[in-house]
């Protein structure tokens, strides 16, 4: 009964449309009463979940990508993309998807990503004669690689919602190709469209400017390396990376890019603040909805009403992503993290697959929700810069979500794309 009152509460907040938090929070603090737990237990239970040292990692990448997005490394990004890819048909959607994919490796943040970004490209898409629909998806299905990008801090929710059995740099060497290979399927998907719209081609501007532009926003992209390079050789943990990386976007846009003024500062760091403080009260009240959900046992059940359907690995695993799908539809990321990766993890692991490669899944789909509705934060937010109706956008939204689906088939039944780089690293 309690259960079913957990449950029943979480999904009727949502339906009412309440704030995630608020749903989980609410349906956590009913089930505590109807038990007589003491109220205390809540809120002890939400500080364990906060009190962990390695959660300072979060606002450094935070931070460190808010820095890099007012401090101009986004249009040096957008002018070395369209200098290597703008001139191909569909030059300016080829843009979009190699821009969102540079700009994610340095803010890890697919919801900055499309703000950047989009706000950038989007009306001059439009400008070119290009439908505001293509733009979005564009846009939108494009900045989702940054969740698998080193300075993505999701990538740390999930390394402690695995119990910490997954560390940062596994989950970094794992998510080396499927980035890739979502970045690929994108430009293929935009490519297509593009084609069958007959949009027209670019000027090749000369390798000399693509030199030039990418001379100019390399010092920007070098933020990966740093990241990358000192958590793989063991110089830097997680949390000094963050700190480092915070203090090379201040000194670049600074004193090298001489763009961050004062006000554009402060801006960073309420942004930072304010996304930080959000993901942390996530953090604390989805450790007590965790905490109940382990109390009776929902980890269990789930993975014997799986089995009751199939014992196959390959049928658990597709059936699996079902289910994350299913939650990331009114799951943010991090909600979507720290209630899913509990329940099949356990499962998971059971039928053979790597506790490193179903972090990467669980990213993915928590990524599809991104940009479906009615959570959609990244798919709202492209809707609004591109100034066209929701309806509009999902009529033509199938060539990228296939992209998307595409990948996270391969990733979940061949190992190997997630597991080969960390395979050969480690």
């Amino acid at each position: 009964m309690a259960l079913t009152l957990l449950c029943v509460t979480f999904v009727l907040g949502l339906l009412l449309g309440m704030p995630v938090v608020f749903a989980i929070g609410l349906s956590s603090l009913v089930t505590v009463f109807y038990e007589g737990l003491p109220i205390a237990v809540v809120f002890q239970r939400m500080a364990a979940g906060m009190n962990v040292f390695a959660f300072l990692t979060i606002p450094f990448f935070i931070f460190t990508g808010e820095l890099m997005m007012y401090g101009g490394i986004a249009d040096r990004i957008i002018r070395a993309s369209k200098a290597m890819v703008g001139h191909v048909r569909g030059g300016l959607g080829m843009t979009n998807v190699v821009a969102c994919t540079m700009f994610g490796g340095v803010s890890g943040s697919p919801v900055a990503d499309v703000s950047a970004m989009g706000s950038a490209l989007i009306p001059l898409m439009k400008r070119e004669g290009i439908e505001a629909d293509y733009a979005v998806n564009v846009t939108t299905y494009s900045s989702l690689v940054g969740a698998l990008m080193p300075t993505s801090h999701n990538m740390i929710i999930y390394s402690l919602a695995a119990g910490g059995t997954v560390s940062m740099s596994s989950l970094i060497m794992a998510g080396a190709v499927p980035a890739a290979m979502l970045t690929v399927a994108n430009i293929v998907a935009a490519y297509m469209v593009a084609v069958a719209r007959r949009y027209p081609s670019g000027q090749f501007p000369g390798w000399e400017e693509v030199w030039r532009s990418l001379a100019t926003a390399l010092p920007g992209l070098f933020i990966m390396v740093i990241i990358v390079g000192g958590i793989l050789s063991g110089v830097f943990t997680a949390a000094e990376a963050g700190a480092v990386a915070v203090a090379y976007a201040l000194l670049l846009t600074i004193f090298v890019y001489r763009s961050l003024t004062v006000e554009a500062f402060l801006k960073a760091a309420a942004k930072a603040a304010k996304t930080t403080g959000v993901v942390l009260l996530l953090v604390g009240i989805s450790t007590m909805f965790g905490y109940l959900m382990s109390l009776y046992g929902v980890a269990e059940m789930a993975g014997d009403a799986l089995s009751s359907i199939s014992t196959t690995p390959w049928v658990i695993f597709l059936l699996v992503n079902l289910a994350l799908f299913i939650f990331g539809i009114f799951l943010d990321m991090a909600a979507h993290i720290l209630v899913c990766t509990p329940i099949f993890l356990p499962i998971v692991m059971h039928y053979g697959m790597s506790p490193v490669q179903f972090g990467i899944i669980v990213l993915l789909n928590c990524t599809i929700g991104l940009n479906t509705p009615p959570v959609g934060a990244a798919f709202y937010l492209g809707c609004a810069i591109g100034e066209v109706s929701v309806g509009k956008v999902v009529r033509s939204i199938w060539p990228f979500m296939l992209a998307l689906w595409v990948t996270l088939l391969i990733v979940t039944l061949v190992p190997e794309t997630s597991m080969f780089v960390h395979d050969l690293l480690q």
